[in-house]
C-alpha cells in the first residue's frame, strides 16, 4: 500500500473537490464524479481496513479504525448520494468514445484475469512459500482476488458489453467505474515505483511502466466520456434540479402564474 496515499493525496482528494464544487453549482457532471471517487474510496478503504494483518505484523493500525471507518462511510454517502443525483438520460457521447469505452472495460476484466491473478493464484496453490506477497501478507492477497474478480471484472465487463450495444443504461455505469479505474491506476503506479525505489522482491519495472501507460489511456478515455456533461445538454439537465432556475422551472412558474390570473 506504500504510495497510495500520495495518490490519494494529489489527485483523489483534488478531484473530490472538483465534484464538491461542481454539485454545488448543480452540474449533472460533478454528482457524476462524485460517485467515482465513492467508488474509489469505498474499494482501497476496504483494503485497508479488512487487509490489515493486525496480530502478525507490528503496529498499531487498529486506533485508526474509527478515522478508516468514517472514510468508509463517507465513501459510502457519496457513492448513494452521487448515484440518485445522476440523471438516467445522460448525454451520449460520441459514438467512438462509446465504443472505445466498452472495449476497454472488456480487455481491462480480461487483463485482471489472466495477465494480474491468475498466475499468482496458481503459484499460491502449487507452492505459496515462493510467492512473496502471499507468504507475507496473505489476507490482502485474497481480499484483493475477491474484490477484483468477483466484482471489479463482472461489472466491467457487462457494463463494457452494454457499451458496445449502445445501451443507454450502460453509460450511467461507465462513468464511476472508467473514473474509478483511472484512480485506481495512479494508485497502483504510485504503488509500483515506490516497491521499485525500495527493490521490493515483488517489484517490477514492466508492469509499473504499464501501469502507468494504462492509466494515462484511462485518463483520456475518461475525459472525452465526460466531455458531453460540460455542454449544454449537461447544463441544462442541472438547470431543471436548480432551485428558482432557468429551463423548465421557468416555464412551470410561467404557468402558475397563467393558472393564478
Amino acid at each position: 500500500m506504500l504510495g497510495s496515499d500520495a495518490a490519494a493525496l494529489f489527485a483523489v482528494a483534488p478531484l473530490a473537490v472538483v465534484a464538491a464544487v461542481l454539485v454545488a453549482r448543480r452540474q449533472v457532471a460533478g454528482a457524476v464524479l462524485a460517485t467515482g471517487v465513492g467508488v474509489f474510496a469505498l474499494y482501497t478503504h476496504a483494503q485497508v481496513i479488512v487487509g490489515q494483518e493486525y496480530l502478525r505484523l507490528p503496529g498499531n493500525v487498529e486506533r485508526f479504525f474509527p478515522l478508516l471507518l468514517a472514510v468508509f462511510l463517507l465513501a459510502e454517502a457519496t457513492l448513494v448520494l452521487g448515484w440518485r443525483a445522476v440523471p438516467a438520460d445522460l448525454p451520449a457521447p460520441p459514438r467512438r468514445v462509446e465504443r472505445v469505452a466498452g472495449g476497454v472495460l472488456v480487455a481491462v476484466a480480461v487483463l485482471l484475469v489472466f495477465g494480474l491473478h491468475l498466475r499468482p493464484m496458481l503459484v499460491a496453490w502449487s507452492d505459496a512459500a515462493s510467492l512473496t506477497e502471499y507468504a507475507s501478507s496473505p489476507t490482502p492477497f485474497w481480499l484483493v482476488k475477491l474484490m477484483d474478480l468477483g466484482i471489479v471484472v463482472p461489472v466491467a465487463t457487462v457494463t463494457g458489453i452494454g457499451l458496445l450495444r449502445r445501451a443507454a443504461w450502460a453509460r450511467r455505469f461507465a462513468y464511476p467505474l472508467l473514473t474509478a479505474c483511472t484512480l485506481l491506476g495512479v494508485s497502483v503506479t504510485a504503488m509500483g515505483v515506490v516497491m521499485n525505489l525500495r527493490s521490493d522482491p515483488d517489484a517490477s519495472l514492466v508492469l509499473t511502466a504499464g501501469f502507468a501507460a494504462f492509466t494515462v489511456a484511462f485518463a483520456a478515455l475518461t475525459a472525452a466520456l465526460y466531455r458531453p456533461l460540460f455542454g449544454p445538454a449537461g447544463t441544462c439537465q442541472a438547470q431543471q434540479v436548480r432551485p428558482g432556475g432557468n429551463g423548465l422551472e421557468a416555464g412551470d412558474r410561467s404557468a402558475d402564474r397563467a393558472q393564478s390570473r
